[in-house]
């Protein structure tokens, strides 16, 4: 059984919302978590072999004279499909981070065996008393230690990390130990109006 504590946390900036429609990955972050500790991070720029327009520059931070000496998307993504081996990976609205990591393999013809849950899912059920489930909210509502910095892939990476952590944290208050990545999975898809029963059912 894959345990919840044990996956990669990732995060994609990108030049936009769509690989269908052109768009690249700009910035890759990732967090290795093992038994509920951080053994690995992955942070690297890389250059999508075109400008990334103002407003991303803005968004992001990351500028066009930066990304003119980061190292090729297929250069990183080879690094990186080594550094997920077959780990299980959480995203914070991972359909988002889902396509882009898929894209990126794909033109690269790797693929990984690991499977994705979405910390913004599980945090809608579990965190029904959030105002929003925007990343940087939830690391305002919960407490989170941050630095300050949002919409930076390694950055993004760590404060998801710790949200999934405190998540699995909060479960293990009420009874509910080890939770396996399945049970995550299961919660990201349950009704709000039921996920209380399925929680009962896992608790000791």
């Amino acid at each position: 059984m894959a345990l919840a504590n044990s996956v990669i946390v990732l995060d994609f900036e990108t030049t936009g919302l769509s690989p269908n429609m052109g768009d690249r990955a700009i910035e890759i972050g990732a967090v290795k978590l093992v038994n509920g500790e951080v053994v690995d991070t992955f942070q690297q720029l890389m250059n999508p072999g075109f400008r990334v327009s103002g407003f991303i520059e803005s968004y992001t931070g990351i500028t066009n004279r930066m990304l003119a000496t980061a190292p090729s998307c297929a250069e990183v993504m080879a690094e990186f499909n080594d550094f997920i081996g077959n780990d299980n990976l959480v995203a914070h609205n991972a359909s988002f981070d889902k396509k882009f990591l898929d894209a990126e393999f794909e033109r690269i013809e790797k693929s990984y065996n690991g499977e994705f849950a979405c910390s913004l899912l599980v945090s809608r059920r579990l965190n029904q008393d959030a105002p929003s489930h925007k990343l940087g909210e939830l690391v305002r509502f919960k407490q989170i230690d941050n630095d300050g910095v949002f919409h930076r892939a390694l950055a993004d990476s760590q404060m998801t990390a710790k949200l999934w952590l405190l998540m699995l944290e909060e479960m293990a208050e009420q009874g509910i130990h080890q939770p396996s990545f399945e049970l995550m999975q299961k919660i990201g898809k349950t009704s709000k109006a039921t996920v209380g029963k399925l929680l009962q059912q896992h608790s000791m």
